[in-house]
């Protein structure tokens, strides 16, 4: 008898066929869970007491205010900023165990884009875990950075100083360095920040392409008129969480209000979501 499938498999076929299925698997599977989260600069609260689950096979938008600290929840899941206190899971795993599993795209005022290398060699790092310290390039570690790039429309541009391109050829570099390292889990900080048009399509079809293979995107946005476009899921924070679900259910008027506060007119909180009641 065959077994049934599980949550994640049913979410991960549903988004191959362009199906939009109202199903969530628990933090236990889930691709990233956190549970009372809560990270500090000085005697300052970035986050305080957090809660989420990201699901598998979907695009989840994590949206709040400047300082809300967006970032910092991604970071402090990846451990790159210190938790108070609170615990991260990949897929059921401490994220020291399941690190191979995760793709993570800084902003990219982050990087310091004077360090002297190629744009083949910055796609090739994402390349060393597999590798291992000592490992060799080989032909076909080559073939795959390129194909990578290829695949965000950068195949021309290897031999080139990472520091030469434009923001928006910047970022897309950075998420061919993500994607050769064929992850479950692809975690983006600001993507989208200033970058072109064509950047913008660029990225976001690549990023749709990894939710029909079932993997999970998650990605710090700002540009709200968006997000129903973009985006199945939506994380709202401002220091505490807001809200989280699909983007008919949670993202609504209420809880942007919730989240926003007055820093949104009234009208454009009405042009953006549907009111409804907080999940």
């Amino acid at each position: 008898m065959a077994r049934p499938a599980s949550n994640a498999a049913t979410l991960a076929l549903a988004a191959v066929e362009g199906k939009t299925i109202d199903a969530t698997v628990p933090p236990s599977e889930a691709p990233l869970a956190i549970r009372g989260l809560t990270v500090a600069y000085g005697e300052n609260p970035a986050v305080f007491s957090v809660d989420a689950t990201f699901q598998p096979a979907a695009m989840t938008a994590i949206i709040g205010p400047n300082g809300a600290g967006k970032s910092t929840l991604l970071k402090a899941a990846l451990g790159i900023v210190p938790r108070l206190s609170g615990e991260v899971t990949v897929f059921g795993r401490s994220i020291e165990k399941a690190r191979a599993r995760v793709a993570y795209v800084p902003q990219r005022a982050s990087v310091d884009w004077d360090f002297p290398t190629t744009v083949l060699d910055v796609v090739l790092m994402g390349l060393y875990r597999k590798m291992g310290l000592l490992g060799r390039l080989s032909g076909a570690h080559r073939g795959r950075a390129l194909a990578c790039l290829d695949r965000v429309g950068m195949a021309d541009f290897g031999g080139r100083q990472i520091g030469q391109l434009s923001g928006g050829q910047q970022q897309r570099v950075f998420l061919a360095r993500a994607l050769a390292q064929d992850a479950d889990l692809y975690l983006l900080d600001e993507p989208l920040a200033g970058v072109d048009a064509a950047t913008e399509k660029a990225i976001i079809d690549v990023l749709k392409s990894l939710k029909t293979e079932g993997k999970a995107i998650v990605a710090v946005h700002h540009d709200l008129a968006t997000v129903r476009r973009y985006f199945d899921r939506v994380f709202l924070i401002n220091v505490r969480r807001i809200a989280e679900g699909a983007v008919d259910d949670a993202f609504t008027t209420e809880n942007l209000h919730a989240t926003y506060g007055g820093r949104l007119a009234a009208t454009h909180l009405d042009e953006l979501g549907p009111t409804a009641t907080s999940p």
